[in-house]
């Protein structure tokens, strides 16, 4: 049993490390095809920082939750969703994303802004900021899935983060998705980015709603933590 249950342990340990390089190796494409390409040049210091800052972080989280929880990585791998109203949601996220990458790909071609090099390394902060929390979110909530979904054994989580804000991961998203931009040196692709905490705002709404009906004590959850994003405010 012991043998059958350790193979089975290394073949699922395999797949995963197969999905995060397909993920990795994919990065840098879709970086060069979105960004790259419409910025005609490769004298783009402000993404090579922004690389390095979404590839490290991506690296040390996938390698720290491979080894300590990889129930967790199981459920960051699951691509589909099954709510209709989160393909949707998930659908204009990818959109908006798309492009604020291409406006500041055509920025740096245009040389539309002019963002100093101290307010660029600020918004690099904030991404690293962004991808901390999102790692304390991971580290407290191993039930924290790519897709809207609750497992039969699924808990609610209301210490840590969770204590103040029902949604931490999220917040977490929002510092790392909002100064991307900046990060790559560019005002005008601020426009579509600054919509997606509209989407998140959607997808919140949605992903209650399932976890109100589905997830036992979820309710009394947010009768305790009234807050879904921001303390005080909403």
């Amino acid at each position: 049993m012991d043998n059958t249950t350790n193979q089975l342990s290394q073949q699922v340990t395999k797949s995963y490390i197969k999905i995060f390089l397909i993920r990795f190796f994919m990065l840098p494409v879709l970086l060069g095809i979105l960004i790259f390409l419409p910025a005609r040049t490769f004298n783009y210091w402000q993404l090579y920082v922004y690389g390095v800052i979404l590839v490290l972080p991506m690296v040390i989280g996938f390698s720290y939750f491979l080894k300590n929880d990889p129930q967790l990585m199981e459920r960051r791998s699951r691509p589909k969703e099954k709510e209709k109203a989160q393909v949707f949601i998930q659908t204009a996220f990818a959109i908006l994303i798309i492009s604020g990458y291409v406006i500041s790909g055509l920025d740096k071609h245009n040389a539309w802004s002019n963002i100093p090099f101290h307010i660029v390394l600020i918004a690099d902060l904030f991404l690293l900021l962004g991808y901390t929390i999102i790692f304390l979110v991971f580290k407290q909530n191993s039930f924290a899935s790519n897709i809207v979904e609750v497992d039969s054994n699924q808990k609610v989580i209301s210490t840590g983060l969770y204590k103040w804000v029902r949604h931490p991961m999220y917040v977490g998203l929002i510092l790392l998705i909002i100064p991307t931009p900046i990060a790559l040196g560019s005002y005008w692709a601020l426009i579509p980015v600054v919509a997606i905490p509209f989407t998140l705002v959607l997808r919140i709404l949605n992903e209650e709603n399932v976890l109100r009906k589905q997830l036992p004590g979820y309710s009394e959850y947010c009768q305790k933590t009234k807050f879904r994003l921001i303390p005080f405010i909403w």
